[in-house]
This record gives structure tokens, C-alpha cells and sequence, in this order.
């Protein structure tokens, strides 16, 4: 018997975690954290549903934490950074006295991801692998993070083999940086992420939709502090910035990228030049669009306070990009009660999460103990999202239109979108189309 059992994603986008099993095998899709709500994140703290002893091997779709090389480079630096962070979020919510735990704990630490890292190989995109006995998997580029998949697996205990395609996060078409995520692969079974399942990104112009909030934060005389994910947004950010600045489009202005992960994740990035689609603007030299006299890096404690002094016009990135933890925490605090900043959104907000109270008009955050008031302008830019939204999903989905898949499972998205998208492809397959809940499990025919 072939079975998958959703341990995470189902009817929620964080905490990705498929357990597929096959002639006694057992290998995990992905192995992602829960955020948002505190019910999900209390799960974070539970033993795993399953025996992690008995696990064979993990595969991963991308590094949002066997994977390709992009991602294997990254995963090194968001465990190790993760771990780092919680382990200092503890000491100070502890010495501090803002927790109910005695005393708070770092979910993993440092020693936890080392070892983690050591069992980290990796696989090239195109070639099949055996992940362990029937189960064998290729990596297809997903178009949404360097080094993100979409995996195909074959299950070759029977002939022909029984063929599954798990989405990962799909790209947008045309999105900074990134190429087109792939075509997906003819299956049986499709695993498909909804995150924006039932809604569509606005049709904007990116470049100029984020040279206008450049534009009206420097006429406020303010800073911008930009949420974003440490690896492939800020990336996107800062390249877009400086193709603004190259073409004149805004005043030339220093940009702080404040995140030590952020900024090894920026070298690698230079690193895979070759991936790298720059359709939006190529500024002549090889790494000039992730590097120059503009961009600042603040790898230290002591550079981050020294940003504190930074007045307008000027940008800070920081993460984490839903607002949960990380360095922007301290500019928030800074720069949310003065009316001349903005606080610029960019892509999804989960439930629970400030970000989401943010783009919900909440008139404070309570950050660290205390809550802080919102006087800052807050702007949100839908294009640069890393999500492929429901015309672009259901544009990937088309080559199924004509052989659908036997089994398809709406994953990675809140109960609203996955069940929207569902119901759109029972009406276009006329096949079995579920929204898995957690913890369930089915038997793959």
C-alpha cells in the first residue's frame, strides 16, 4: 500500500510536513514550522505525530529552512540563524521578564541545526534519485526561491510506477529575480499549494507601483522600513531599488539590508548568477544589482543600533517578513510612532501574525511586552509576492486540463482559498479534488 498523511499545510499555509509511505519506506516532504495563531504555533512544541526514527529520508521543495544546491546553501543559513535567534529571544524574554515560560526555551538550537546540517546532501535538478526503497524523486525549478522545486516522485513497486507531483510553492510568471516556474509533470496524484487559491494578485506595473510609495515616503520625509523574508524577498527588494535608482525613476538614497542571514543569503545569491532572471533591468555589471555604494550591510548588533540614527529618505530591510521575530521588531518600535515613516508590506500576511494586523489597520503592535502605536504610513505591494496567485496557479495547472491527475490534494493555503480552488478544478477535471485536514491520511490508488 502507498499512503500520504498531511502532518502540515492542511487548510493552513504554514508547517508543510507530507509523510509518504510505500512498501514499509517512509519519506518526508518537507519539514516546515508552523506560524500564525497561537494554536498553530503551539504545535511547534508537540512531539511529531510520527516517529521521526522511523523516517528514511526528507526531501525538500525549497529553503524557507536531500535538497538541490540552492537550497542546501540557504538551509545553512536559516537553521543556523533561526536557532541563533530563538536561543537569544529566550535569553531576553527571560532576562526581560515578557514570558509566561519558566524559563523560555529556544525551540532548536544551534547544536540542534549542526546537526541537522550534517545529514544535509545534495541532488541536481533533472536527474532521478532514490530517496529509499520504491520512492524516488527529480527536482523541477518551481520559479518562487533560489533553489526551489516542485518534486516529482515515482513509486516503482508496480508498473507503470505510480507518478506523484508536489507543487512546493509555485512562482509567479514574470516575477524579479526568478525564472518561470516550470511546467508541471503528467501524474496521478498532484499535491498543489493554494495559497492564493481564491484571489488575484492586483495587475500593477511593480517597478513604478514601488517607486511610488518611494516617492510619497520621501515627500513625508521619512524612512521606509520594508518587511521582508531574509532570503529571496530582500534580494528582490534590493534589486528593484536599484533599478529604480539606475534609471532615474527615484532619488539615489542609501538602502540598509539589517539581517546577518540576509546578507550571506545576498553572497549567495551572487553566487548562482546563472539563475538569476533580470528582465526588469540589467545594470551592466555581474553583481551590481545585489551590491554597490548604496547598499549597506549590517551583519553586527552594533550596526543594527547604528541604523536607529538612519533619517530620510532611506530604506531598511529587515525580517522576519511576517513581522513574527528578527531585527525588524526594533525598527518598529523606532519608526511606527512617527507619521513621516512608512512601513512597507510586501506579499502574504498570515493570520495571526503582525503583518496581518498591519494590513487589517490595527492602531498598535505590542512588541516585546509593550504595545507600540501606528502613526506610520502603512503601504502594501501585492506584485511582489512570491506566490504564484489563482490565474497564475490555475495557468500551471493547465497541462492537467486534458489528463488530469486521479488524486488531487489542495494544500498550503487557508480554508477559504484551498476549498475555492478546489471547487474550480472539480468543475474543470471531473476528478477527485480534496482539502486534506490535518493529521489525515489516504491511501494513494
Amino acid at each position: 500500500m502507498t499512503s500520504i498523511t498531511f502532518h502540515g499545510a492542511a487548510e493552513t499555509v504554514t508547517g508543510s510536513k507530507y509523510l509518504l509511505e510505500a512498501d514499509g519506506a517512509k519519506v518526508l516532504i518537507d519539514c516546515g514550522m508552523f506560524q500564525g495563531p497561537k494554536q498553530l504555533r503551539k504545535l511547534n512544541w508537540e512531539p511529531l505525530p510520527f516517529r521521526h526514527e522511523d523516517v528514511d529520508a526528507v526531501v525538500l521543495t525549497h529553503a524557507h529552512v536531500d535538497a538541490s544546491r540552492g537550497t542546501s546553501d540557504l538551509c545553512e543559513l536559516l537553521l543556523m540563524d533561526a536557532s541563533r535567534k530563538q536561543e537569544r529571544d529566550a535569553e531576553r524574554a527571560n532576562r526581560k521578564g515578557y514570558t509566561k515560560h519558566k524559563p523560555a526555551l529556544p525551540l532548536y538550537s544551534s547544536e540542534d541545526a549542526r546537526d541537522a546540517l550534517k545529514k544535509f546532501q545534495n541532488r541536481d535538478r533533472g536527474g532521478w534519485h532514490q530517496a529509499k526503497g520504491p520512492i524516488w524523486f527529480r527536482f523541477h525549478d518551481a520559479g518562487h526561491l533560489l533553489g526551489s522545486n516542485l518534486i516529482e516522485v515515482e513509486i516503482r513497486n508496480r508498473e507503470p510506477p505510480l507518478r506523484l507531483v508536489f507543487s512546493g510553492d509555485v512562482g509567479r510568471y514574470d516575477g524579479p529575480l526568478y525564472h518561470d516556474p516550470q511546467p508541471p509533470p503528467s501524474c496521478d496524484v498532484l499535491i498543489c499549494e493554494s495559497t492564493y487559491g481564491d484571489r488575484d494578485h492586483p495587475d500593477v506595473d511593480l517597478l513604478e507601483s514601488l517607486a511610488e510609495v518611494v516617492r510619497r515616503s520621501i515627500a513625508r520625509g521619512g524612512v521606509i522600513v520594508m518587511s521582508s523574508f531574509a532570503v529571496g524577498r530582500a534580494q528582490q527588494l534590493i534589486y528593484l531599488l536599484q533599478v529604480l535608482m539606475h534609471e532615474k525613476r527615484i532619488p539615489e538614497f542609501p538602502i540598509y539590508l539589517d539581517s546577518p542571514m540576509s546578507v550571506d543569503a545576498t553572497h549567495i545569491y551572487r553566487d548562482f548568477r546563472a539563475d538569476h532572471d533580470l528582465a526588469e533591468g540589467d545594470l551592466g555589471e555581474p553583481n551590481h544589482i545585489l551590491d554597490g555604494p548604496r547598499l549597506h550591510l549590517a551583519r553586527s548588533v552594533d550596526d543594527s543600533k547604528a541604523i536607529n540614527d538612519v533619517r530620510g529618505p532611506a530604506v531598511i530591510i529587515s525580517s522576519s517578513g511576517m513581522m513574527v521575530g528578527g531585527r525588524i521588531l526594533h525598527h518598529l518600535k523606532q519608526r511606527l510612532p512617527d507619521k513621516r515613516n512608512t512601513i512597507l508590506l510586501g506579499g502574504y500576511m498570515a493570520y495571526g501574525t503582525r503583518g496581518r494586523a498591519l494590513q487589517e489597520g490595527a492602531e498598535s503592535l505590542r512588541i516585546h511586552g509593550r504595545d507600540v502605536p501606528v502613526e506610520a504610513a502603512v503601504e502594501k505591494i501585492s506584485g511582489l509576492s512570491g506566490h504564484a496567485d489563482r490565474s497564475e496557479l490555475l495557468r500551471w495547472l493547465a497541462p492537467y486540463d486534458s489528463a488530469p491527475p486521479r488524486q488531487t490534494f489542495m494544500t498550503h493555503g487557508e480554508l477559504d482559498s484551498a476549498t475555492a480552488l478546489r471547487d474550480t478544478l472539480l468543475e474543470k477535471w471531473n476528478r477527485e479534488v480534496i482539502v486534506p485536514k490535518l493529521g489525515e491520511t489516504f491511501e494513494l490508488a
